[in-house]
């Protein structure tokens, strides 16, 4: 870490149904920029209350750190509005915030661009899926598997389909579009990136090993049953396994066009073939999150990893 004091606005909370989680890593974001040696504030923001923008328009310093999760403060309107504001941030731009938060496009650009995805199709409301069981069915724009459904039958399709599509338009879970992704057995991963552009590196990958049926909401926040492998090689992972999920980590990250961090979530199958699931541009900074453990584990401190953060944003412009 270098001596330079900065002054740093941490942003979270939000509108969106991850707030609980936005709110927890923020605190834990500032707490470890204040361990570092700058002078950070935390702020809950959305979009019925911009005053700690402006604010730090009237008065500003050096760098907001955006911890939010959901479409509004990941996937585009927040870092618009930081950028007709002028103001210099941590994370990806608009458009390749907007990109990641929807998981359709991500998909089509991973495709674009050779990464392994399992395949997959968009659906509307009213239409049912052609993919035939099993499958994962998705928000398009939710995060930490909020309203994930994993169909092993045709049967739990059609009721998973019938409890994200056909609920009442006002209910939190009534979606227009989904996803539907062929479902793929085998181990999960995620490996975070970070870097300047050009100079991405990945972090170790982390195995996950949920007690439940799958890595949900309850496993990511709450449990204390979930296994995290940081030497997947004790798991009998191959050292080839290995190096490649960080390198096709650090190809979805700039083949997206991610800016100074993202985590990118995996499945390797029974025959050792990597699938990219999704890639988040902002992930979690909670006591439970993967990036800042993976991070750890390379000998990063949450202090060290959030400097770094701060500092490649300054370096920006």
């Amino acid at each position: 870490m270098q001596d330079a004091q900065l002054n740093i606005m941490v942003l979270c909370g939000g509108p969106d149904r991850e707030r609980p989680v936005s709110l927890e890593s923020g605190a834990q974001v500032a707490e470890a920029l204040r361990q570092a040696g700058h002078a950070a504030t935390c702020h809950d923001v959305g979009p019925a209350d911009l005053s700690a923008l402006d604010a730090w328009v009237q008065k500003p310093g050096d760098v907001v750190f955006p911890v939010l999760h959901g479409s509004w403060g990941e996937g585009g309107p927040l870092q618009a509005l930081l950028d007709a504001r002028g103001i210099r941030y941590v994370g990806c731009e608009v458009e390749a915030a907007a990109l990641c938060m929807d998981k359709h496009r991500t998909k089509l650009a991973l495709v674009e661009h050779n990464i392994p995805t399992p395949a997959f199709e968009c659906i509307e409301r009213g239409v049912g899926p052609t993919l035939g069981a099993p499958l994962v069915i998705k928000p398009l724009c939710e995060g930490s598997s909020i309203d994930l459904a994993i169909c092993h039958d045709e049967s739990q399709v059609s009721e998973a389909y019938e409890r994200l599509a056909n609920s009442p338009r006002n209910h939190p879970r009534n979606y227009p579009r989904l996803l539907i992704e062929r479902f793929v057995g085998g181990k999960e991963f995620t490996v975070g990136v970070i870097g300047p552009r050009g100079q991405e590196r990945a972090l170790p990958p982390v195995h996950i090993v949920p007690a439940g049926a799958f890595y949900d909401y309850e496993a990511k926040y709450h449990r204390d049953d979930t296994r995290y492998v940081l030497d997947p090689s004790q798991m009998g992972v191959a050292s080839g396994v290995i190096d490649a999920l960080g390198r096709v980590a650090v190809e979805a990250h700039c083949a997206l066009g991610c800016r100074h961090l993202s985590r990118v979530d995996f499945i390797v199958d029974e025959a050792g073939r990597l699938w990219v699931l999704e890639v988040n541009t902002i992930p979690g900074f909670t006591t439970h999150s993967l990036l800042p453990m993976a991070a750890a584990h390379a000998g990063l401190s949450l202090p060290q990893l959030v400097d770094g953060l701060v500092r490649l944003a300054m370096d920006e412009r």
